[in-house]
C-alpha cells in the first residue's frame, strides 16, 4: 500500500492510501475539536443533523436516492473520542469504478455529496432546521441512555469518570443527557459555524484512485469551506501520577447478577517518551489476549472471573483492567489482578509469554490492513500522536520490544481508581446475557467506540 499525506487546503490534510485490495474505496472527513463537557453533546449532534439533508438534497429520501445513483455508496455520521480530542464527521464507502459500467463517477459524486452535507446543510433563514435538530437530539439522548444497557461499557466509563473527574477525559464522546436536552437549533447553528471555521480537518482515502485525482475532487467539494483562525491548540493532557497517594475506590450498587470490576492506573514515566510498540505488547501481555497473564491465571487457573482483559490508552496514558465476576470473588479477583501486574514489574515474564504477546500485536496490525475502517482509525490515531508510521512499520518495531521494556512500564504504573459495579440486594434477576462471557467483539466494544473502526453508524 502506498501511503502519502498532504495539506490540500488551509488546515485540511489528506492521508491517501493507494490500494487495489478492495472492491470499494473508503473516504472519511473528520473535524477535530477539543473534548469539553459544555460542547461535547452539540458536536456529537452535528453530523447526525447534517446527514439529514442538504440545500440540494433536502431530506433523507433525496439523499438515499442520490446514493442509489452512486451504485449504493454509503455515507454515515461518525463521532469518536481519541484521548481528549472529539472527532466528528462522515465515513463513506464508495464502489470502485473499475467494477462498474463505463462512465460511472462514484468517487466524484460521493465527494460532492459529502461536501454538501458538511458545507451546505438544509437551512431556513440561515439556521439549521428545527425539526431535524429536535428529531436527532431525541436520538442522541436515546443513545446516551442506552449505554446503561451495556454493563461492561458502563462500568469502564464510570471508572474513567471517577478517575479523571477533573479532566476532559471524563467526558463521553456523546456528551451527557442534560447538555443534549438543552440543545436548540439556534445554539447548534452557532456551534456549527464555529466548528467549520476553526477545526483542523483530517481526510482519509483508501482505494484505487491516484492521489492527484482525489486531491482535485476534494478541493472542488470543499471549495466553499469557510476558514477563520484554525484552532491547532487541541490535544490531550497526560497526567503521569495518580490523583492521591492511595487508590480511590468507588462502589456502585445496581440490579445486576454479576459484579463488574474495573481498575485504573496512570502509566507514569512510560508516557514521558511513549513507545507505542512496547505499550501494545504490554497490553497484550497483561490482559489483551488468551495467552495473557490475566486470562491464563485469573480466569483459567483460579476461575475468579468470567472474563478479564485490559485497555491501554496510549493517547492519555491510562491502563484499565476489567473483569466480570461473582460478588463473592471481587476481592480475590482484585488482589490477583494486582499480583499479575506486580509479576511483570518483578520481571516474572517467560520467553513464551513475551513471544505470544508480540505475535498477538503483530497479528492485530496485520488484520488492520484487511479493513479500510481499521486503517482509517489507525492512521487518524497516529496523526493525533504526531507519529508517521504504517501498520507494517509499527509491526517491525514490535519485534524489538524487550522484557526490560515490559518491566519498566509495569513499574511505572500508579493505581488511581478501583471501581466496582455490584448488586443492590434486589431479588429481580437480569437477562441471562448478563452472566454470559462476552465475545471478543463485545470485549473490544469500548475501544471501538472511542477510537476504533468507524465503518458503522454512530
Amino acid at each position: 500500500m502506498e501511503y502519502t499525506r498532504s495539506e490540500i487546503q488551509n488546515g485540511v490534510w489528506l492521508t491517501h492510501i493507494r490500494s487495489d485490495k478492495f472492491k470499494t474505496a473508503c473516504l472519511s472527513i473528520t473535524l477535530l475539536t477539543q473534548l469539553r463537557r459544555e460542547t461535547a453533546a452539540m458536536n456529537a449532534l452535528l453530523p447526525l443533523v447534517l446527514r439529514r439533508g442538504t440545500s440540494r438534497y433536502g431530506d433523507m429520501e433525496a439523499i438515499s436516492g442520490r446514493l442509489d445513483e452512486l451504485y449504493g455508496a454509503a455515507i454515515e455520521p461518525v463521532v469518536r473520542r481519541i484521548g481528549e480530542i472529539q472527532c466528528i464527521g462522515f465515513f463513506a464507502s464508495v464502489p470502485e469504478e473499475d467494477f462498474l459500467p463505463a462512465g460511472a463517477d462514484t468517487l466524484r459524486g460521493t465527494c460532492e455529496l459529502m461536501g454538501q452535507m458538511l458545507l451546505s446543510p438544509n437551512t431556513r433563514g440561515g439556521l439549521l432546521l428545527p425539526d431535524y435538530v429536535d428529531s436527532e437530539r431525541g436520538k442522541l439522548i436515546e443513545m446516551i441512555r442506552a449505554r446503561l444497557n451495556d454493563k461492561l461499557g458502563y462500568s469502564i466509563n464510570r471508572c474513567i469518570e471517577e478517575m479523571c473527574c477533573c479532566e476532559d477525559y471524563a467526558v463521553s464522546r456523546l456528551g451527557d443527557e442534560e447538555s443534549a436536552a438543552a440543545i436548540r437549533y439556534q445554539k447548534l447553528t452557532k456551534q456549527y459555524r464555529s466548528v467549520i471555521q476553526s477545526s483542523p480537518i483530517e481526510i482519509f482515502y483508501c482505494g484505487r484512485a491516484e492521489q492527484k485525482r482525489v486531491e482535485s475532487l476534494l478541493r472542488d467539494a470543499l471549495s466553499t469551506l469557510p476558514r477563520g483562525e484554525i484552532d491547532y491548540d487541541i490535544g490531550t493532557d497526560v497526567r503521569l501520577n495518580s490523583l492521591e497517594a492511595a487508590p480511590r475506590e468507588y462502589t456502585e450498587p445496581m440490579n445486576v447478577t454479576q459484579a463488574k470490576l474495573v481498575i485504573g492506573w496512570r502509566l507514569g514515566e512510560a508516557m514521558e517518551e511513549p513507545n507505542p510498540a512496547a505499550l501494545r505488547v504490554f497490553s497484550s501481555l497483561l490482559g489483551g489476549s488468551t495467552a495473557s497473564k490475566l486470562f491464563v491465571n485469573v480466569r483459567e487457573k483460579l476461575s475468579l472471573c468470567y472474563f478479564a482483559s485490559v485497555i491501554v490508552d496510549v493517547h492519555k496514558g491510562v491502563l484499565l483492567a476489567y473483569a466480570g465476576t461473582e460478588f463473592d470473588n471481587v476481592e480475590r479477583a482484585k488482589e490477583e489482578i494486582f499480583a499479575q501486574l506486580a509479576a511483570i514489574a518483578n520481571g516474572e515474564i517467560t520467553d513464551e509469554e513475551l513471544s505470544a504477546a508480540r505475535a498477538d500485536v503483530k497479528s492485530a496490525l496485520k488484520s488492520a490492513q484487511d479493513s479500510q475502517g481499521a486503517l482509517e482509525g489507525f492512521y487518524l490515531s497516529a496523526v493525533l500522536d504526531g507519529a508517521d508510521y504504517s501498520p507494517e512499520e509499527l509491526g517491525a518495531l514490535v519485534d524489538e520490544v524487550t522484557k526490560d521494556d515490559m518491566v519498566a512500564i509495569a513499574q511505572g504504573c500508579e493505581c488511581d481508581m478501583i471501581y466496582t459495579l455490584t448488586g443492590d440486594g434486589s431479588e429481580e434477576d437480569e437477562d441471562d446475557e448478563e452472566i454470559a462471557e462476552p465475545t471478543e467483539e463485545e470485549l473490544r466494544a469500548f475501544e471501538e467506540d472511542e477510537d476504533g473502526d468507524p465503518d458503522k453508524e454512530i
